[in-house]
C-alpha cells in the first residue's frame, strides 16, 4: 500500500516572510472524519514569556491525531472552538520571547505534543510552543528524522525505561546484558524501540506478522525477527532468550498475554502503550507471580515532566549518534503529503499503511 510518496527534502528553504492572515494552517471546528479537516488563513501568532515561534518544515502524523481529531478519545468534546492537528514536526526557530534560554532563532529542532492542551498542532505553517516542547535537533540528522520522534520514540523510551532492574535513562550501554522484546518491530513506536534498544546495547527481539515486515524489522537493527503467522512464537523466543526476555514493548495485550506471560524472565517488565486487537485482556495469575512480572501502562499525556525532558535528551543523543535513522533502508518507508492533502495522510495512518506519514509544510 502506497500513499502519495515524494522524494524526501532533507533540508527546506528560509521561505518569504509570514503576514498577519498570511499563514497557511489546516484547522478543524468539530470532531468527525478526515472531512472536518480545512485548509485555511490564519494571522501568525507571536511567542509570549517561556515561548518560541517554529517554522515548520515536516509534520509527523501518528495515531493519536487521527483519534483525537474523530472524536475518539475526546468524548467528541474540542477543548478549543478551533484546532490544529498533528503533535510532532520539525522545523527552524524563526522569533523567541521573553525568557527564553538555550533556543535562538535559526536553531533547527524537533517538536512534540504541540497539541496537548493547546489549540495549535504542527499541521500549520508556524507554530507557537513553549520550549519545553521544542529540543534542538542535531546537525546529522534531517527533518524527516526530527518529525518522526515525538510520540513514536518518546513511547519507546518510557516503555524501555520502566522495568525494577534496568536503568531509568538511556545511553549507550545502559542495557547492556538485556533482553528486550518488541511486539509489532514493523510499526513506527516498534522502530524506535528496536532502535533505542540496540544503542542501549540490548538483544533485540521482535515479532512481525508477514515477510515484508521481517525485513522493515532487520533493517531497523532487530537481531532476531519472528514471524507470529508461521512460527510458534513462544518456542522461537524461548530458543533465542534461554532465561526469558527481561523488557516487553506491548502493543497488542488482548492478543499477547499469554504469550508475554510464557516469555518473560524473573522481574521482567510489560510495558503497554496501546490497545490494539482488543480493549481488555485477562491475565494467568500463577505464571505471573512465579517470575514476579510488572506490568506497566503509559501514555505520553500524564506520564509527567520529568519523564518527558528525560526522553527528549535521550532521543536527541541517540539522534545525534545517528542510531534512529528513516526511510526504507532504516526499517520505516516514508510516505509525503502536502499541507493541503492532510485529510489524506490522516486517512493513510488510520488505514494502517505501514511507515511513517509525514506532510511536508515548508517550501
Amino acid at each position: 500500500m502506497s500513499f502519495h510518496p515524494g522524494g524526501p527534502k532533507s533540508e527546506y528553504g528560509a521561505g518569504r516572510p509570514a503576514l498577519a492572515g498570511d499563514v497557511k494552517a489546516i484547522t478543524y471546528s468539530r470532531t468527525g472524519d478526515s472531512s472536518v479537516l480545512q485548509l485555511t488563513d490564519r494571522d501568525i501568532a507571536e511567542p509570549g514569556a517561556g515561548e518560541v515561534r517554529v517554522r515548520v518544515a515536516l509534520s509527523g502524523v501518528n495515531p493519536t491525531d487521527w483519534k483525537r481529531r474523530s472524536g475518539a478519545t475526546s468524548g467528541h468534546q474540542l477543548e478549543f472552538p478551533e484546532l490544529v492537528p498533528n503533535q510532532d514536526g520539525a522545523g527552524v526557530v524563526d522569533a523567541i520571547g521573553p525568557d527564553v534560554a538555550g533556543l535562538a532563532v535559526g536553531d533547527r529542532v524537533w517538536v512534540f505534543m504541540a497539541q496537548h492542551q493547546r489549540p495549535g498542532g504542527t499541521a500549520q505553517e508556524y507554530v507557537v510552543l513553549p520550549t519545553t516542547n521544542v529540543v534542538p535537533l542535531p546537525d546529522r540528522a534531517g527533518f524527516e528524522v526530527g518529525a518522526s520522534l515525538g510520540v513514536p520514540a518518546m513511547t519507546a523510551h518510557r516503555a524501555l525505561t520502566v522495568a525494577e532492574d534496568w536503568p531509568a535513562r538511556l545511553a549507550p550501554g545502559s542495557l547492556d546484558g538485556a533482553t528486550v522484546l518488541i511486539a509489532g518491530g514493523a510499526g513506527a513506536v516498534g522502530h524506535a524501540a528496536i532502535q533505542l534498544a540496540r544503542w542501549a546495547g540490548a538483544k533485540v527481539i521482535t515479532t512481525v506478522s508477514s515477510p515484508e515486515k521481517a525485513a522493515l524489522a532487520t533493517a531497523a537493527g532487530a537481531h532476531h525477527v519472528v514471524n507470529y503467522k508461521t512460527e510458534h512464537a513462544a518456542t522461537a523466543i524461548r530458543d533465542i532468550a534461554h532465561g526469558g526476555v527481561d523488557i516487553i514493548v506491548e502493543v497488542a495485550p488482548a492478543q499477547n498475554a499469554e504469550l508475554d506471560a510464557a516469555v518473560a524472565n524473573n522481574r521482567a517488565s510489560i510495558a503497554i502503550y496501546a490497545n490494539n486487537g482488543g480493549d481488555s485482556f485477562t491475565l494467568d495469575i500463577r505464571p505471573n507471580m512465579m517470575v514476579n512480572a510488572r506490568y506497566q501502562f503509559l501514555i505520553l499525556y500524564t506520564v509527567g515532566d520529568e519523564a518527558l525532558r528525560h526522553a527528549a535528551e535521550d532521543i536527541t543523543a541517540a539522534a545525534a549518534d545517528g542510531a534512529l535513522g528513516v526511510g526504507e533502508d532504516a526499517g520505516l518507508p516514508l510516505h509525503f503529503f502536502d499541507l493541503e492533502n492532510t485529510a489524506a495522510a490522516h486517512d493513510a495512518v488510520e488505514a494502517g499503511v505501514t511507515g511513517k506519514v509525514l506532510i511536508r509544510v515548508g517550501e
